[in-house]
């Protein structure tokens, strides 16, 4: 109901619409905007359910981000050892020729 040439209506049984001013009939009576989306339910639909718009998560995934995350599980003392590796700037490198 965004064209701006509608006008909006009740009919007898009480439907409202919005409908082009050569589609008028006697039987119609002739509303606001407001009064017809508060009839409708139009209203209460946009004040509790917003504007829609995209889902968290939706859509294209990132081409640099990271997509992915891994979750590994170790014990105690082989988290104990990454969090002195990452402490120190251990070489991993170098300590994997050894």
């Amino acid at each position: 109901m965004a064209d701006k040439n509608l006008i909006y209506i009740k009919d007898k049984e009480g439907y409202v619409k919005g409908i082009y001013p050569e589609e008028m009939k006697p039987e119609y009576t002739q509303i606001t905007h407001e009064e017809c989306e508060e009839e409708s339910g139009e209203k209460f639909y946009k004040e509790t359910y917003g504007r829609g718009g995209a889902r968290k998560g939706a859509g294209r995934k990132p081409k640099n981000g990271v997509v992915l995350k891994f979750q590994v599980r170790v014990s105690e003392k082989e988290k104990e050892f990454l969090n002195y590796a990452r402490k120190n700037h251990l070489d991993y490198d170098s300590l994997m020729q050894g």
